[in-house]
């Protein structure tokens, strides 16, 4: 559970941390409005993504099922500043063929990018909970995004992108399967 009070003290810290006015006409509400903020960017840390997969329909489907290009934005765990970019989800159902309403697997990468996080271990997160809530046989995550702590400070590199994966099953195993995904994201 979010404590919103917490957050607002500590902004005001902040905002004292810095040398400014926290009583300045531009800042009085910004304490409040960081709160609501930080509510609305990590309202996944509570749900559970694996729920969204629980309703599925078994249709004897064999073949690769992928979702590309889905908009996420994320907060970097080391410097707390976004990371923004695209999910590609690809997955082979298991024997009886059991697939998800494609929005599920949007929902799925909603939730794990509402929490502070390293986009290598989003990629992961996003392939574990699809392998398992699907018993999938094969599981795909590309990630392509561009980290503002890359654009803002440090090396101030605008435009760079990070590219991650995670690969289960015989999306792994198989480098024919691999390939198929990866020429279907567009790679």
């Amino acid at each position: 559970m979010m404590d919103k009070e917490a957050i607002k003290n500590a902004v005001l810290d902040i905002i004292k941390a810095i040398g400014d006015d926290p009583n300045r006409e531009g800042l009085i509400d910004t304490p409040r409005r960081f709160a609501d903020m930080y509510e609305e960017l990590f309202w996944g840390m509570d749900k559970n993504p694996a729920e969204e997969l629980r309703v599925g329909y078994e249709i004897g489907h064999r073949e690769m099922v992928i979702l590309k290009d889905i908009p996420f934005y994320s907060m970097c765990e080391h410097h707390f500043l976004p990371f923004y970019g695209v999910v590609h989800i690809g997955y082979i159902p298991d024997a009886e063929g059991r697939v998800v309403g494609i929005s599920k697997l949007a929902r799925v990468v909603e939730i794990i990018a509402k929490r502070p996080q390293i986009q290598e271990r989003m990629a992961t997160n996003i392939a574990d909970t699809i392998e398992k809530g699907l018993k999938a046989v094969g599981v795909a995550v590309v990630i392509e995004a561009e980290h503002m702590c890359m654009t803002m400070r440090g090396i101030k590199k605008p435009g760079s992108s990070v590219i991650t994966s995670a690969l289960r099953g015989i999306l792994r195993k198989q480098p024919a399967s691999r390939a198929e995904f990866l020429a279907l994201i567009g790679h």
